[in-house]
């Protein structure tokens, strides 16, 4: 298929809708206002180590297959991924602790030897129906492009419905679990989406069956070598990449687009991909998203990166909840204050580099000056760390950085995207294409499906459907 698509971002979503492009012939320019590829996905420099400044591990490696298999190449050529055993470590307020295994008769196990047999057989049950729920959304809701909200109506999303899909999560979780710990440990990923648990649709429990269920992986080197190796398979099938690179403005022709103006040249196309921030396609396009409600952000994140000259007994990837739980999602989400009693992401990612990561309100909910709260802040987390285990975590820092909502660069300061609440959720989350562009999709977190490193390359592939769709002219 001839023409020559720009891809604006070379985020995950950017580098996979690239790969897809590439793939069916499609002459791609990739522009990146950074100088390397990655997004979200970028790191950070600390004590001597390279930190992943965004996600910390990889999940649905499927996903990623697709797009080095769109060029003809193999993932494991290009990553070599270990399996994270067991995915999560939780620790509760109460000093129990559960281990996540995504093996069925292993966490099956571990349920019943901390919680219980009647828990054991609950869970169970609550496996089989995350897996039901997944088969239910893979292809006609997660991996899906939809132009209204009558593509609701197919057989897939009617099972959906019947799996109670657009009820509430909690209250779902809670027909398989009593024990509250466990109800925590299948829910908090509704985070990720933006929603608290007991708002969020069961739908996206979905998330829970991608983290203990389908499996938790590490790249070797780091999350920030997977856009690595996105850019370098595109660039051996001959997509062109461009850092450095601010997109001013689209020069338009009637409807279409037919040239992407930087700074410093203008580039001819038939196509573009807007795979950059949200606000920033809108700027571009010069149009302003037609919405009943305004957008709604999810929460945001403090990161602290500490370099230590000592490790504590940590998985890679371990929850340490507080004692509070429904009280702390309000402040964050609609009180714009910070969680009085934080459940803590503690990231251990190699010997001496810990990622520590505690929701906050994003800046549009919370009117706080980090510049002041966010070094207090830093303190009491260290606290919160120490009191539930990593004893002497603050002496034994040796550098750190410090990441609140002002460093994220990010609309409304968080690197979760819009939130996915019912009015931003399938059909009714902002389209791939705009009304009045004929040759212009939309990928990212954004977009659609939404938030998370399956659903921006997911939404890479999507946009690149887009485009092969629209007719030359």
């Amino acid at each position: 298929m001839p023409g020559h698509v720009v891809v604006v971002g070379a985020g995950l979503a950017g580098l996979s809708s690239a790969l897809h492009l590439r793939g069916t012939g499609r002459r791609v320019t990739v522009l990146e206002k950074a100088d390397a590829p990655g997004g979200r996905a970028g790191t950070v420099r600390v004590g001597g180590f390279t930190a992943d400044s965004g996600p910390t591990v990889l999940t649905m490696p499927e996903y990623l297959e697709e797009a080095f298999d769109a060029v003809g190449e193999r993932l494991s050529d290009w990553l070599t991924l270990d399996r994270v055993d067991p995915a999560y470590r939780a620790r509760f307020a109460d000093g129990s602790g559960i281990a996540v295994h995504t093996d069925a008769a292993a966490m099956e196990d571990e349920v019943r030897t901390v919680c219980g047999a009647r828990e054991a057989a609950g869970y169970r049950e609550l496996r089989r129906w995350l897996g039901e729920l997944y088969s239910a959304q893979r292809e006609h809701f997660i991996g899906a492009n939809f132009d209204s909200p009558f593509d609701l109506l197919r057989p897939e999303l009617v099972k959906l419905a019947t799996l109670g899909g657009f009820g509430r999560l909690e209250p779902r979780l809670r027909r398989f679990l009593r024990d509250e710990r466990l109800i925590r440990l299948f829910s908090f990923q509704a985070l990720y989406a933006g929603v608290p648990p007991q708002q969020a649709l069961a739908a996206y429990a979905v998330i829970a069956y991608m983290d203990t269920i389908a499996g938790v992986y590490y790249p070797r080197g780091g999350m920030h070598a997977v856009p690595q190796a996105l850019a370098a398979a595109a660039t051996k099938h001959g997509a062109e990449f461009r850092y450095g690179a601010t997109v001013t403005r689209l020069e338009w022709r009637g409807a279409r687009v037919v040239a992407v103006h930087t700074a410093e040249e203008r580039i001819e196309c038939d196509a573009v991909v807007l795979a950059c921030e949200l606000p920033d396609a809108h700027r571009l396009l010069g149009k302003s998203p037609q919405r009943a409600l305004p957008h709604r952000w999810s929460p945001s994140a403090v990161v602290l990166h500490a370099a230590t000259d000592r490790t504590w007994d940590l998985g890679h990837h371990n929850i340490l909840f507080g004692a509070a739980w429904r009280g702390t999602f309000d402040e964050i989400v609609h009180k714009g204050r910070l969680m009085s009693d934080p459940s803590l992401l503690v990231t251990h990612a190699q010997d001496g580099l810990h990622y520590v990561l505690a929701p906050c309100p994003n800046l549009t909910t919370g009117q706080i000056d980090w510049a002041r709260v966010g070094p207090r802040y830093r303190d009491e987390l260290v606290r919160t760390l120490e009191a539930r285990g990593l004893d002497g975590f603050g002496a034994a820092v040796r550098d750190e950085v410090l990441v609140t909502p002002v460093d994220w660069g990010n609309a409304a300061g968080t690197p979760f995207g819009l939130a996915h609440t019912f009015a931003q959720t399938g059909p009714f989350r902002p389209r791939n294409v705009v009304r009045g562009a004929e040759n212009v999709a939309l990928a990212g977190a954004g977009t659609t499906p939404g938030v998370g490193v399956p659903p921006v390359l997911i939404s890479g592939r999507l946009a690149a459907r887009r485009i092969n769709a629209v007719r030359p002219r």
